[in-house]
């Protein structure tokens, strides 16, 4: 059994097989929300505050961390965003950036293990960023996509994470703290794009032993009611092997979607998180009127 294990300064997060499924929450992300980057841009970090809070409050396990913003300091950015947040909530964070001055930034001031978004399967990617995890003790998501870019062919992108996981190997990082994205593509675009997830999605659980990833909302992309094509996909991805996925917590409708998937894949013991995130409560006074009748009962026998 594969278990990636994560954590901050006081909290420890374990992702892998016969686990509950890990919700990376996505929020911290200035790409397409022109608003977030003009304030991250300009030093104000009370959105990313506000969005830190809320994902934790609404079921979020770990946090990604982005602060990508064209012609901005991303590093120091970066490391501002990281220190921010982990003053303010416990989880673990993945410390998501292309640039690994930024990455590296990131990594010098995180308290605990991180895990770093991303590497991929290029050359000159692999030998920046492979050496940095080892140095830093982190986990690292591995994205099956190489210099040939993104093939349409499950095998090919298998063979991409192979590589990739053989490669942490050899600068001694563990399979472990290997997590593999399969690349979740848009299935309004390519209508196989679904199978070819799941099919990878089983390989690498079974023939790599990997945990895995991916970015929940990809295959939605351009189709109307996305959250619940969504859900749909994480709770089938659930069933075929999947561990975590990048996502947002504040949809109710995918947030139900994983807790039944762990719910019927035998990963929440007891059903005791779905009974304390959707069981009712008593209506006041009938606890106390039922041990009532119960007591009359008794007294009448």
């Amino acid at each position: 059994m594969t278990e990636t294990v994560v954590s901050s300064a006081t909290r420890e997060v374990v992702i892998g097989f016969d686990r509950p499924f890990v919700i990376i929450g996505e929020r911290i992300n200035p790409t397409g929300r022109k608003k977030l980057a003009a304030e991250m841009a300009a030093g104000d970090f009370s959105t990313v505050a506000r969005d830190a809070i809320a994902q934790v409050e609404a079921g979020a396990h770990m946090l990604d961390v982005n602060a990508g913003i064209p012609l901005a300091d991303e590093p120091a950015i970066l490391a501002k965003t990281v220190e921010l947040v982990q003053s303010l909530v416990d989880v673990p964070l993945s410390i998501d950036s292309s640039i690994v001055a930024a990455l590296e930034a990131g990594l010098q001031v995180y308290k605990g293990k991180a895990l770093v978004n991303s590497v991929t399967g290029e050359e000159e990617r692999l030998e920046a960023v492979l050496p940095l995890v080892k140095k830093y003790g982190a986990a690292v998501i591995a994205i099956s996509n190489d210099e040939t870019g993104i093939s349409e062919d499950p095998d090919v992108r298998f063979a991409v994470a192979k590589k990739i996981v053989e490669r942490a190997e050899d600068h001694g990082i563990p399979r472990c703290d290997v997590i593999v994205d399969p690349l979740v593509m848009p299935i309004g675009a390519m209508g196989q794009a679904g199978r070819a997830a799941f099919r990878l999605i089983r390989r690498l659980r079974e023939e790599l032993k990997v945990n895995t990833t991916c970015g929940a909302s990809n295959i939605s992309f351009g189709l109307p009611n996305r959250h619940g094509l969504n859900a749909h996909f994480l709770s089938m991805a659930i069933a075929c092997g999947m561990t975590s996925a990048i996502m947002n917590p504040l949809h109710q409708e995918e947030m139900t979607a994983v807790l039944a998937a762990d719910v019927l894949m035998g990963q929440d013991p007891n059903c005791l998180t779905w009974l304390n995130r959707f069981r009712e409560p008593a209506a006041q006074g009938e606890a106390g009127g039922a041990r009532g009748e119960r007591e009359r009962r008794r007294r009448r026998g």
